[in-house]
């Protein structure tokens, strides 16, 4: 399969996707923004099916159900200080605990929409998505979701689905480490099933670079801005050696004394699993020292420091390091754009009972 895209520049620009081998055709897309990261007409993605995603991800936009703040109003007024209280009560015991909250969700959503299939063990259907490489060893905070899960089902039975309560939980995980609130649409319904190829495929990789991570985070119709402000999450959380030892050994783009300071314990081979923060300076508070780290080429993972890398990103990261309220609102923003991913509604999906199985 190949995959190119062209752009005509200016507020109508157009995207054409071809398939060459299994259909021997193209198809003329709107940009949901001009390609302003790309600094040539014409690239190759690495990825043969992401041809695919993105015909998914326009056709469903098409389509997304619609969600309310006031959903469980009448049905469930109790269900978000439940979550709250039960978020604040897990991050009192692991602060580490709020960047794992807020991740399930973000790898939930780019995964087949927002509908909590992250959560899902595997059964004799299919092969969920907690063992894809991205999600493996990495993915965290299952039973805090759980014991919330159950406290909702106590006070509201089959009522609240799994998936709003990801939702919930990372806009107050957020709030509680000191970033910015926004206000949660509700009303989305769980998933009958989940797909390990699927996010095998969505989640963006830390080896990505810059185009990597438009073109994925487009797919999901997640704009160039909106995707430099949400990969701010990274001011938050750890990353292991795994995924960091190639940009410190062997990446230009770093600052060769943090490179240094972190070979120290992670070494070119072995100890994949030793933790490192995504953020140096701040590394339990949410705040845009991210964007300061990557001014100074002190990102920790290969595609963070893509953002500033001599391209098209760099403007928005500068501003950013700058403005801390601009990034904080921006971030803000894009997080109500990504909990609206192809959501469940009506009468697809179900309110599932406990969250790592169907009913």
């Amino acid at each position: 399969m190949t995959f190119a895209l062209t752009s005509s520049g200016g507020i109508n620009s157009t995207a054409l996707i071809c398939n060459f081998k299994t259909t021997g055709s193209c198809i003329k897309m709107q940009l949901l923004e001009p390609f302003i990261f790309l600094s040539t007409t014409l690239m190759a993605v690495h990825k043969t099916t992401l041809c695919l995603i993105l015909l998914a991800a326009c056709l469903a936009a098409a389509t997304g159900g619609k969600l309310s703040p006031e959903y469980y109003s009448s049905t469930c007024p109790g269900a978000p200080a439940i979550v709250q209280a039960g978020v604040v009560a897990a991050l009192k015991n692991e602060t580490r605990m709020g960047a794992s909250l807020l991740r399930l969700h973000f790898h939930d959503c780019f995964v087949n929409g927002c509908d909590a299939s992250i959560l899902l063990d595997d059964n004799a259907t299919f092969v969920g998505e907690k063992t894809a490489s991205p999600n493996n060893k990495s993915i965290r905070g299952y039973e805090v979701i759980d014991k919330i899960k159950g406290q909702v089902e106590k006070e509201c039975p089959g009522v609240v689905s799994c998936a709003d309560i990801l939702a919930l939980a990372a806009r107050d995980s957020v709030v509680y480490l000191g970033g910015p609130s926004w206000e949660v649409s509700l009303g989305r319904r769980d998933s009958l099933n989940a797909s390990k190829e699927a996010a095998e495929v969505s989640l963006p990789e830390p080896t990505f670079n810059l185009s990597d991570l438009a073109v994925n985070f487009w797919a999901q119709g997640v704009s160039f801005r909106d995707m430099v402000a949400l990969s701010g999450a990274h001011t938050i959380g750890m990353a292991r050696c795994t995924t960091f030892r190639d940009h410190i050994y062997n990446d230009s783009d770093i600052e060769p004394s943090f490179a240094r300071s972190l070979q120290q314990f992670c070494p070119p081979r072995g100890h994949d699993d030793v933790l490192a923060p995504l953020d140096l300076r701040t590394p339990a508070q949410f705040d845009n020292s991210y964007y300061v780290n990557l001014v100074n080429y002190k990102g920790l993972l290969h595609s963070d420091q893509e953002l500033f890398h001599g391209d098209s990103a760099d403007p928005i990261v500068r501003n950013y390091a700058d403005e801390p309220a601009v990034f904080l609102d921006d971030f803000a923003k894009g997080m109500i754009k990504m909990g609206e991913i192809k959501p469940l509604t009506g009468s697809a999906g179900e309110i599932r009972k406990f969250c790592g199985k169907v009913n």
